[in-house]
Order: C-alpha cells, then sequence, then structure tokens
C-alpha cells in the first residue's frame, strides 16, 4: 500500500520525537507498559468472575451443554491457532486500530474502514452491556447488605462517571487498577475451585464433562458463542503495541500467554462447577439457580464470608473488564480519527496524560446515552422491573461478542493476503495454515450465532422474531457502512485512504518526505 500526501496540515515531530498536530500529541506514548502490565491490561476485560458466575451457568442451563470444559479447550486451540498468525501480524503492525489495521494491511483500505466501524461497534456494545449488570448487582448488593433500595441506573451512571475519569489518566495507572481488581478475583475462582474438587458430590471426580458426546445438541453452536465470549480480551493485545518499549516482543507472548491461561483456568472452573454438582445434575442446577449458582455452591463449602466477599468482587470485575473495554474503544476511536475515518479531533492525545482524550469522551458519553435509555425504559410498574438490565446485558454482550468472531475471522484472512503479497507464503507457510483453520472455525462460529441469535437474546423462539434478525443486523449494518465510507474515500481522497491501517508510519513517513532545510 502506497501513501500519499495528505490535504490536511501535516504533523510536525517535537523535541521528544512524538508526532504533534497543532500542539497536541498525534502518538501514544511508548515505554508504559511491560509484559506484566500489558498482560493484566488485556486479561481485565475477561472479568474471570464475571464469566464463572455469569457466563458458564447460563451456558449449562440454557444451552444444556454438559461439555463446557472441552469447550473451552476446544476454543483454546483454535484461538492459539488464530493467535499464531496475528501475533505475527503485530511484529509488521503497531497500531492502535489492531483489528482494523491488520485487515487494512491485508485486504486494503476499504476492508479495512469496515473492519474499523464493526470493532467500534462491537466493543462499545460489549462496554455498554456490562453497566446493565453492574448496576443490577449493585443494587442488588445494597438491598442484601445495607436494606435500601437503589435504582441498578444509579450505581450504573456512576460506573460510567468513575470509567470515564480513569480513561483520562495514565495508562499504567489504569494496568494497576486492573491488576489488583484482577488478581483477587483469580485467587478467589481458584480457591472454589480446590473446595469443590476437595468435596464433590455423590459422582466424585468424573472427567464426563470432557467426553465429547457432551458436545451433541442443538445448543452447540450458541454454546460456542459464549464460550469464545469468555476470552474476549486477549485480541486486545496489539491495540497497546504503541505504548509498549518492545511491541514485536511483548505482544505476542502475552498473546500466548493470555490465550493459554485463559483456556486453562475457565476448563478447570467449568470443570469444578460439574464437579460440584455432579455432571448428571449441572444443567438442572444451573437452570434453577442461573448466576447464582457460584455463591450457592461456596456458601455450602466455604462459608457466607466467603460468598459475601466473592459477592463484591463480582462487582470489582465487571469494574476492571468496563476500564479495560473503555481503554480499548478510546484507542479505537484514536486510531480512526488519525487516519481520517473519524473527525480528526479523535486523533489527538492529552497532552497531560497521553491518553486518547476525544476517544475516551465518546465512549463515556456513548454509555451515558444508553444507560439513561435503557433506565427511561424502566418506569413501567406492570412489567419486570428487571427486564431493561437483562436485556441491556444480554443485548449488548452478544452484539459485541459476533462483531469481534467477524473481526477474528476476517482477520485471519488478512494474514494469509498480507504475506502472500509480501512474496513470503513459503516462509510463513506454517502460519498461514494455521490462520486459515481458525479463519474457517470462527466462521462456522459466526453463522451458528446468527443462526442461533433468538436462543442468545431471548427474543422467543423461532426465527420469525424480529430481535433475532435486528440485534445480529447492527453488525451486518457497521459492516457495510464501513465499506461505503472507505468506498467514498478512496474516490474522493485516495491519499487519506492509502493511509488506513499505517497508523503512526504515515506520519513518519511525511516527516521524512518534507523538504530538508
Amino acid at each position: 500500500m502506497t501513501t500519499g500526501s495528505s490535504s490536511t496540515s501535516r504533523p510536525t515531530a517535537g523535541g521528544d520525537g512524538i508526532s504533534t498536530f497543532k500542539g497536541q500529541e498525534r502518538a501514544l506514548r511508548a515505554d508504559r507498559l511491560g509484559t506484566g502490565g500489558l498482560l493484566l491490561s488485556v486479561l481485565a476485560a475477561t472479568a474471570p468472575l464475571m464469566v464463572v458466575a455469569g457466563v458458564m451457568p447460563t451456558t449449562f442451563a440454557v444451552m444444556g451443554i454438559v461439555g463446557q470444559p472441552l469447550l473451552f479447550v476446544v476454543l483454546g486451540v483454535v484461538l492459539i491457532l488464530f493467535s499464531v498468525g496475528y501475533a505475527e501480524m503485530s511484529r509488521h503492525v503497531h497500531n492502535a486500530g489492531a483489528f482494523y489495521a491488520y485487515i487494512s494491511r491485508g485486504l486494503g483500505g476499504t476492508a479495512g474502514a469496515s473492519a474499523a466501524l464493526v470493532a467500534l461497534v462491537a466493543y462499545n456494545a460489549l462496554q455498554a452491556g456490562i453497566y446493565g449488570i453492574f448496576g443490577f448487582e449493585v443494587s442488588d448488593l445494597f438491598a442484601t447488605y445495607a436494606d435500601v433500595t437503589v435504582a441498578w441506573w444509579i450505581p450504573a451512571l456512576a460506573a460510567v462517571a468513575a470509567v470515564g475519569a480513569l480513561g483520562w489518566l495514565k495508562i499504567d495507572v489504569n494496568a494497576r487498577v486492573l491488576g489488583v481488581l484482577l488478581v483477587i478475583e483469580v485467587i478467589l475462582v481458584v480457591v472454589f475451585d480446590v473446595a469443590a474438587i476437595g468435596d464433590p458430590a455423590k459422582e466424585g471426580l468424573s472427567l464426563h464433562a470432557f467426553n465429547p458426546e457432551t458436545l451433541s445438541g442443538a445448543g452447540i453452536g450458541t454454546a460456542l458463542c459464549f464460550c469464545v465470549a469468555a476470552f474476549l480480551g486477549f485480541e486486545q493485545a496489539p491495540v497497546y503495541a504503541e505504548e509498549t518499549s518492545r511491541p514485536h516482543v511483548l505482544v505476542p507472548r502475552v498473546m500466548f500467554l493470555a490465550v493459554a491461561g485463559v483456556a486453562v483456568f475457565f476448563a478447570v472452573s467449568s470443570w469444578a462447577l460439574t464437579v460440584a454438582t455432579g455432571p448428571s445434575a449441572i444443567v438442572g442446577t444451573a437452570g434453577k439457580e442461573s448466576a447464582g449458582l457460584l455463591f450457592t455452591l461456596t456458601e455450602s463449602r466455604l462459608g457466607g464470608t466467603f460468598t459475601d466477599i466473592l459477592h463484591v468482587l463480582f462487582v470489582t470485575g465487571m469494574f476492571a473488564a468496563m476500564l479495560s473495554l473503555h481503554n480499548v474503544v478510546a484507542r479505537y476511536a484514536f486510531a480512526m480519527g488519525r487516519e481520517g475515518l473519524l473527525p480528526s479531533a479523535f486523533g489527538r492525545t492529552s497532552s497531560a496524560s497521553g491518553a486518547p482524550a476525544a476517544g475516551s469522551l465518546s465512549q463515556t458519553v456513548f454509555s451515558l446515552v444508553v444507560v439513561i435509555a435503557f433506565a427511561v425504559a424502566d418506569d413501567k410498574p406492570t412489567g419486570d422491573p428487571t427486564a431493561p438490565v437483562l436485556h441491556l446485558f444480554t443485548w449488548g454482550g452478544n452484539i459485541g461478542a459476533l462483531g469481534v468472531i467477524v473481526l477474528m475471522a476476517a482477520a485471519s484472512l488478512s494474514v494469509i493476503v498480507f504475506f502472500v503479497r509480501r512474496g513470503a507464503a513459503a516462509a510463513q507457510a506454517w502460519r498461514l495454515v494455521t490462520s486459515a483453520l481458525a479463519g474457517l472455525t470462527l466462521l462456522v462460529i459466526a453463522v451458528y450465532t446468527v443462526k442461533d441469535f433468538d436462543v442468545l437474546v431471548g427474543a422467543g423462539p423461532g426465527p420469525g422474531s424480529p430481535l433475532s434478525r435486528l440485534l445480529p443486523g447492527v453488525i451486518g449494518l457497521a459492516v457495510v457502512v464501513g465499506l461505503v465510507q472507505g468506498a467514498v474515500l478512496r474516490s474522493r481522497r485516495p491519499e487519506a485512504h492509502a493511509r488506513i491501517g499505517l497508523g503512526n508510519e504515515a506520519f513518519q513517513l511525511d516527516k521524512a518526505a518534507e523538504p530538508k532545510p
């Protein structure tokens, strides 16, 4: 891909070597994150306690899939295959746009523009969805432990404000906040795992959940989507590439550590749930207890104090996930603004903290509008008071998961095209094979996700439910609108179109092309 001169004012280099634009930085600051900080930042988005207490019981109950532990192992293998090519791309492309930057380099600027919009929509949806369940859980904590009734949207709006404020701070501060919350969550879940294995149900330490026969059934595709959503976070490592000192080393290392660690952790934890109830009873018990399954099991084995702490950490874990997703959305907006896919204001960072200020603010405003909209919908005394909250969580979460699955499938294809066009197909042959296998698998999962979206969102049985088509249609619309935007940009501003996916490299090229004094 070639670059051309921009029709707007070119950036200049500041004294510290960072490209600036009218006094504001046009690049994220490097050397903020090492392996530990980067790993904690990306893992926080997985919200391990939220997955164990929320996603796993739902998958057992709604899908009736006893073999969920095996699904995590299988998906761990698929995502490691995906990461092989994805990580290799990170050695050649350092851009806060990650997914869309990679897709741009492989499939062209128009496809990259589409991917950028899909990513922005998907991660915003994921972020907004968590605010719903966060508000509901905090409200429940007030009611349970303080006997105070608090509307769900009050703590949700407070979280929007807190996350927005932290988004303006330096990334190393955010990494410490995320890291502390994450480590405590993991420790508590491990304690439960040990307790469950040490005190199994009457069926003992059964490995039935790892039997491939447990994966049969109509709900397998939907269960795969749930489990893929549990992994989300590892793919965000390249988003922080510009903020590390050695991105070609740290980003691949963190991705493989994240995928392998998440796969093992969730496989063991979901197996522990089956051991604690018995494989034959896990589906029925999860259906009865729903999100209370984990807390019921810890109450009987570890006591009320441990369970109370777990309830609180359930909330803080969601906060960590929201903070991590906020950072990712802000950086996608920054990358898009820097390359003309959003207004140029989005492509500038705060001179005080180096954070992508406009992207951070826009994500906060979006979340604020969504929470208020669902709060307004929660004013019908004759209806289900939890419906708007649960809808916000399930709709946002599953729209976001579908979008990321589509992006991973497209990124797998872009890896293949990228190296073939560079004449490196022979040297990268095994990576291209792994990318092809991962891409085809992810595409199948995406198809099954759309097919079963009525189950995912609880929109009612049968393909005729409007929501089962409208909600995944959000991602489809983002794909189409992004393609149109890319095509228009290519026609009207070819020099800007040529810069899509180049990130800060484009500005360095501009600087090098300037006449020497």
